[in-house]
């Protein structure tokens, strides 16, 4: 029985979490449940798992027979086998840390953790010798695909991307979009702030900074392939020419369900299972970063390193917000980010109160451009 405590509890991936420790009760059991502002869903979810651990961050949550702490806190409470951090932005990063500390094994869907202190969660990781397992479909693909393989042996990682909403759309056309587009993303079912990212290919840019610090290789064996049909999750192409890929159904329960089970396989219920007749037409091409400069930009920032790619992420939170505020275009959104990355002058190896006060100082910048 693996006692769990889910971040983000309330957001789509922490639904689907539950979800999954739903149909494994003799498996899982929630033990902690952590959540910003959805009293109402938080108030369901603690009336259906019965957590021992609460942390929320709204008001007027009803009493109950449980500990009222912060996430943080929960990260590290001895009565916490996993961590499963579904948060986005720096909300993740503390909590990831204490975890990790605190010798708690880490399902980690956060991609700004990784983005914003990859060197210092990962030598946390190794100085604790604590587990921590990807749940993004695409990283949960990759490291499917290593285990039992030396990296010596890797010519590249080959991360696919959907492509987004707006794929083979002109400048012209994206300068349109509205955020009521940008939230209608083809294939998966996400947060606001990860689908407009998936719609900048943003998110394909971070996931190469994180692809790079999960399996310590450098960034020219990393890239990226567009793959709208969303089938194949990611591939590893060998040194001697051959790949492995992994495919399933686009639904983000079975890579949840992979990194709670691990290092076992749970028979599940096929979370749509995929056909391969169904199937048959699967395509590949490269991603367009003159159209979508936000892949480069995030590239850029993960080989420039130190507090450069802390800057990336804060700056693009700002300018995902202004965005889905109506108070910034989307072809402004890189154009924002690339402004504020222009003024940064990189801290090279940052300790984490040098990464927190690059977030502050690169928020303030954002805003600062933003209102010119």
């Amino acid at each position: 029985m693996k006692r769990i405590a889910v971040l983000g509890s309330t957001g789509s991936l922490g639904t689907q979490t539950l979800e999954v420790a739903r149909v494994f009760p003799g498996h899982i059991r929630i033990v902690g449940l952590a959540a910003g502002w959805n009293r109402e869903l938080m108030e369901q979810q603690i009336g259906e798992y019965h957590p021992r651990l609460v942390a929320f961050a709204g008001n007027g949550l009803a009493p109950g027979d449980f500990q009222r702490l912060t996430a943080t806190e929960m990260a590290a409470h001895p009565e916490v086998d996993l961590v499963v951090v579904l948060t986005s932005g720096r909300a993740g990063l503390l909590p990831t840390l204490s975890a990790l500390k605190a010798g708690k094994m880490v399902a980690l869907a956060n991609k700004e953790v990784l983005v914003i202190a990859g060197d210092i969660v990962m030598a946390q990781a190794r100085d604790h010798n604590t587990p921590l397992v990807p749940v993004d479909s695409e990283h949960s693909a990759l490291w499917q695909c290593l285990q039992g393989e030396d990296t010596a042996g890797v010519a590249r990682l080959l991360l696919t991307a959907s492509g987004g909403p707006f794929r083979g759309m002109s400048l012209s056309e994206l300068a349109e979009v509205d955020a009521t587009r940008a939230l209608a993303h083809p294939t998966w079912n996400m947060g606001p702030k990860v689908t407009v990212d998936s719609a900048t290919l943003m998110n394909k840019g971070m996931e190469v900074i994180e692809a790079h610090h999960l399996f310590d290789l450098p960034y020219d064996r990393i890239s990226v392939m567009v793959h709208p049909q969303s089938i194949v999750h990611s591939l590893v192409e060998f040194v001697d020419g051959s790949m492995k890929a992994q495919l399933s159904a686009p639904d983000m329960r079975l890579p949840i369900q992979y990194a709670l089970s691990y290092p076992q396989r749970w028979p599940g219920p096929g979370w749509g299972r995929l056909r391969l007749e169904e199937a048959a037409n699967l395509t590949f091409e490269p991603p367009d970063d003159v159209r979508f400069p936000c892949l480069r930009l995030a590239v850029e920032a993960g080989r420039a390193g130190g507090t450069t790619p802390t800057v990336l992420s804060a700056a693009d939170e700002v300018a995902v917000a202004l965005f889905l505020e109506n108070r910034l275009g989307f072809s402004g959104i890189p154009r924002l980010i690339e402004a504020v990355l222009s003024r940064h002058s990189p801290t090279p190896d940052p300790t984490l109160e040098q990464i927190m006060e690059a977030d502050t100082w690169a928020r303030q910048i954002a805003e600062e451009e933003a209102s010119r």
